[in-house]
C-alpha cells in the first residue's frame, strides 16, 4: 500500500507542472510561463528570476497568458521578483489578459504595484 501511495502523490506532482520559456527582445527578457504557479511550481519561477537578475538582467516581462492557477505562493515570487529588479532600478512587467487572474490582482490589492498589459509587445513598448 505504501508504494502505492507514492505513486499516486508522484502522478500528482507531475500533472502540477509549469512552464518557462524565455526570450530576449533589446535589453528585455519576456519569460512566457504556462502552467499552474502553486506552491510546488513556484520555486522554479523564482529560481528563472533570480537567474536572470544574477545576470544582469532588470528589464523582465512575465507573460502570464499561459496560467492556469496562481495562489498566494506564486504572487509572492512575483513581489519578490519585483523587489530584486527594482533594487537595481529595473522593472518586472506582467502580460495578463485573463479575468479570473486578473480579478486576485485587484482583491490583493497588487494591480496596482504591478504594470499588467494585454500583451507582450504593449508590455515592451512601456
Amino acid at each position: 500500500m505504501d508504494n502505492r501511495s507514492g505513486t499516486d502523490t508522484e502522478t500528482r506532482e507531475d500533472q502540477v507542472d509549469l512552464t518557462l520559456a524565455t526570450r530576449a527582445v533589446g535589453d528585455r527578457i519576456v519569460v512566457e510561463v504556462s502552467g499552474e504557479i502553486d506552491v510546488y511550481t513556484a520555486p522554479k519561477l523564482r529560481d528563472k528570476i533570480t537567474e536572470l537578475v544574477g545576470a544582469g538582467v532588470y528589464e523582465i516581462v512575465i507573460d502570464m497568458e499561459g496560467v492556469e492557477f496562481l495562489d498566494s505562493t506564486g504572487l509572492g515570487v512575483l513581489v519578490g521578483g519585483l523587489k530584486k529588479v527594482r533594487a537595481h532600478g529595473g522593472s518586472l512587467s506582467l502580460v495578463c489578459t485573463q479575468d479570473r487572474l486578473l480579478k486576485i490582482f485587484q482583491i490583493t490589492g497588487l494591480s496596482k504595484v504591478f504594470a499588467i498589459h494585454d500583451s507582450p509587445e504593449a508590455a515592451l513598448g512601456s
